[in-house]
């Protein structure tokens, strides 16, 4: 079996080459139009006719090409192609370009033809097309510039403010759904994917930066073709994780109902995550970590800001969800404490199911505060979001396998652990441990117990400054306090605005997510999203909790302005 040859090259092209400049100077004569296809340029008013049957230019897919001489500028149909060529004296009029597709014809032939210095034309012509025109003598329009304005406040008059509230859903209190309220399709056990995505879609700091056009996946470096790229072949390869979530933001935000399918987002990650890349159920929690982790890889704002670790100001990522947790271990013996401070973009908690405490009575001040009236009228078979916060900042502790090494007593001593939150984000993230692995027995299995969680939640109680100081009154050393301290005691409220579950099993388990939108809640499973009331979200077992601070502080002015 004889393998299939390329076709014998044009001679009427390659006589053309001998005879004429080489047709890399057609590149001024050609023009790209909106969606990137090019054509000869000419006259928007200039309608091209066919010379001998004065046919029209191609309106329709159906209607005939027409073509343009090289070397006399005479436009013919392939009707009258072959007689142009032959009845025309001199080389050169054989070959011809479509002035609707900027193609290559050669009449004698009558089929297309290629060459390399025309085709590098017309790439440089597209590529000009992307970017902002910088000759002033191009006739092209260049683009125009916003004028400048000083800013003055302004308020809706009732006039105004009815109109918007009839045209904008999420201002109308009678709207049938709230922007962005959009059910996404399930690819195959993809349920964790869709859940996560929800809850990100709506966690509004986030939400403000994509639709803020703060990430513009038609800008992004990272989305330039990798022929195009000199630098590292590998990363080349890896799509923007943020173009991609941009995208699905326009495509929720677009005001169309029909359920939207992430397989490019899903495919993006598979190419992160070349590890989890299969149809079989992941766990939501990972996922989320996944992701921001690689838009964290995807967005810097600022390479040359130095990063510090646990700052969490070097990508939006980390703005919105970095923390940072205080962990403090005290020498029982000597009573030397040593202090490390770790980030984190989200707080794992213990279901506490009617633990004491280890050291005294439980803070019933916290349980007051975030709606509990008392520990004794709660069901200590119940687990609530606050104790197990308490749990979570309790001291505990180390067993004699994890004794600590006391420089002041320069050997390993038994001591006390005790962790709380120097810092807070601007959302919280509260992953419930569900899942238990027991490397002893061998076993796996998932706590069903239910879990109560307030829709205002104040964190004061857990911050650092107040473990400190009910620690040690107000015999606080000056070295201990911090602008960050101040910062989240001054913001320590928080809004519920999404609730992640998972029900089933380990082996065949599904999620769903909640969302908190114009104080009415609404169920997301996958493509479903319905209205549901208070009492199911309350019923419902969670496994991930975003909360969103009601106000955000900003240290530049002083000021405190409302999410």
């Amino acid at each position: 079996m004889s393998t299939p040859s390329a076709p014998p090259p044009c001679p009427h092209l390659a006589a053309h080459r001998l005879s004429s400049r080489p047709l890399r100077f057609l590149r001024r004569c050609l023009r790209v139009r909106p969606l990137g296809r090019p054509e000869i340029r000419r006259d928007p008013r200039e309608l091209p006719r066919c010379s001998p049957c004065a046919a029209a230019a191609p309106s329709t897919p159906s209607s005939p090409r027409l073509y343009a001489c090289l070397s006399c500028a005479a436009v013919f149909c392939p009707s009258h192609a072959a007689s142009h060529a032959s009845a025309s004296a001199g080389p050169g009029h054989q070959i011809a370009v479509d002035v609707d597709r900027a193609e290559l014809f050669c009449a004698a032939c009558g089929d297309q033809v290629y060459d390399p210095d025309f085709d590098h034309a017309v790439f440089l012509a597209q590529s000009s097309s992307l970017l902002p025109s910088t000759s002033s003598s191009s006739p092209s329009p260049a683009p125009r510039k916003r004028r400048r304005v000083d800013y003055r406040a302004w308020a809706p008059d009732p006039a105004e403010f009815a109109l918007m509230s009839s045209a904008d859903p999420t201002t109308s209190a009678s709207a049938a759904a709230p922007a962005g309220l959009r059910g996404l399709n399930n690819l195959g056990n993809t349920c964790f994917m869709n859940s996560v995505l929800q809850a990100l879609l709506h966690a509004p700091p986030l939400r403000n930066y994509f639709l803020g056009d703060r990430h513009n996946r038609f800008l992004c470096p990272r989305r330039t073709p990798v022929r195009h790229r000199a630098a590292d072949a590998e990363a080349a390869k890896v799509a923007c994780l943020a173009c991609d979530l941009d995208e699905i933001y326009s495509a929720a935000f677009s005001g169309d109902r029909m359920p939207y399918s992430p397989a490019k987002f899903l495919y993006s990650w598979w190419q992160h995550a070349s590890n989890l890349a299969s149809y079989e159920q992941q766990d939501a929690h990972e996922f989320f970590i996944s992701i921001l982790d690689h838009i964290h890889e995807n967005i810097k704002d600022d390479q040359h800001k130095p990063h510090t670790q646990g700052h969490g100001d070097c990508c939006i990522a980390h703005r919105v969800f970095s923390g940072i947790l205080r962990s403090d271990v005290t020498c029982t013996s000597c009573g030397f404490t040593s202090t490390t401070f770790e980030p984190c973009v989200d707080i794992s908690l213990d279901l506490d199911i009617g633990h004491n405490t280890s050291f005294g009575v439980a803070n019933t001040k916290s349980h007051v505060r975030n709606g509990e009236r008392s520990l004794a009228g709660v069901n200590s078979k119940v687990s609530t979001l606050m104790r197990c916060l308490e749990r979570f900042t309790r001291a505990e502790r180390l067993d004699a396998e994890q004794k600590f090494f006391c420089e002041r007593c320069n050997e390993r001593q038994e001591s006390l652990k005790q962790m709380s939150i120097r810092r807070l984000p601007l959302v919280c993230c509260f992953h419930i441990k569900r899942f238990e692995h027991s490397s002893v027995k061998k076993v796996s299995r998932k706590v069903d117990h239910c879990l109560q969680f307030p829709f205002s939640l104040d964190m004061a109680p857990y911050l650092s400054s107040s473990i400190l100081r009910s620690r040690y009154g107000n015999r606080i050393f000056p070295a201990e306090a911090s602008d960050a301290d101040a910062v989240s005691e001054l913001s320590s409220e928080f809004e519920i605005f999404a609730v992640i579950t998972h029900s089933g099993n380990l082996e065949a388990g599904h999620y769903v997510t909640y969302l908190r939108l114009n104080n009415h809640w609404y169920k997301c499973d996958d493509a479903w999203v319905t209205r549901v009331e208070e009492h199911t979200v309350r019923s419902s077992q969670a496994y991930m909790l975003f909360y969103v601070q009601k106000t955000l502080y900003y240290k530049a002015c002083e000021r405190a302005a409302a999410v």
